[in-house]
């Protein structure tokens, strides 16, 4: 009694299918550590809430990294910054444009301003993020620095965000960083938006799948897309 003809109990019966609905299962996702901060804690807070049969295990890495661990079935979701360099045998869905900010020392001449022009940065050291883990952000930081008229004189470098926060909060360089981060204040550190219209000042941020994304995979891009900040 309480059987199929397959053999299996009702029970069973119910959770396979919602597995195959994307309602129960686990899902490996992936990120770069920049999007930690905001776009992360979203996804895990609107998934406990809507989906909680929804296991989310978490892999930080390199954009490269994560796309390839997608292409070989390791992930099976990633949210990155800038996917433009990404080839075509994965599916991208973008859900939200980010700009970068000036992060500079509490006391720095600048620190108080409601905005200033990246060209007011043009005599100071910077910290730039690595072009090996933080690739997107490199790339976005020379090229707005060039649209400015200048290359950004490297004092330190760091791979990942609290190296750069660190060197702000230090009080020996500035950096340019997402405007994101001004809602997680960082003692020593002012976020002080920046005026322009360089395309370079903007990036997307996206999630990224393969074009086989499976049930829960697919509810998860719904979440993210509803929840995202207009």
């Amino acid at each position: 009694m309480g059987s199929s003809k397959a053999g299996l109990p009702r029970p069973g019966i119910e959770r396979v299918r919602r597995v195959a609905h994307g309602l129960e299962g686990d899902v490996r996702v992936g990120y770069v550590s920049i999007l930690s901060h905001r776009h992360l804690p979203r996804l895990l807070r609107a998934t406990a809430e809507e989906l909680p049969g929804l296991r989310v295990h978490l892999h930080q890495d390199s954009t490269a990294t994560l796309a390839e661990m997608l292409r070989a079935g390791t992930l099976d979701l990633a949210f990155v910054r800038d996917p433009s360099p990404l080839s075509d045998d994965l599916a991208v869905r973008d859900f939200a444009v980010e700009r970068i900010v000036a992060a500079l020392p509490h006391e720095h001449r600048l620190a108080g301003a409601d905005a200033i022009a990246l060209t007011d940065l043009r005599d100071e050291d910077f910290v730039l993020p690595s072009g090996d883990t933080l690739p997107s952000l490199a790339h976005q930081v020379q090229l707005a620095c060039r649209d400015a008229g200048f290359t950004p004189r490297c004092r330190a470098g760091a791979d990942d965000l609290t190296g750069l926060l660190g060197y702000v909060a230090a009080g020996l360089c500035v950096s340019l960083l997402p405007e994101d981060l001004r809602d997680f204040p960082v003692p020593g550190i002012a976020f002080v938006p920046l005026r322009g219209s360089s395309p370079h000042l903007e990036t997307t941020v996206a999630a990224v799948h393969r074009p086989d994304a499976d049930a829960a995979v697919l509810r998860l891009l719904d979440l993210i897309q509803r929840h995202a900040r207009p």
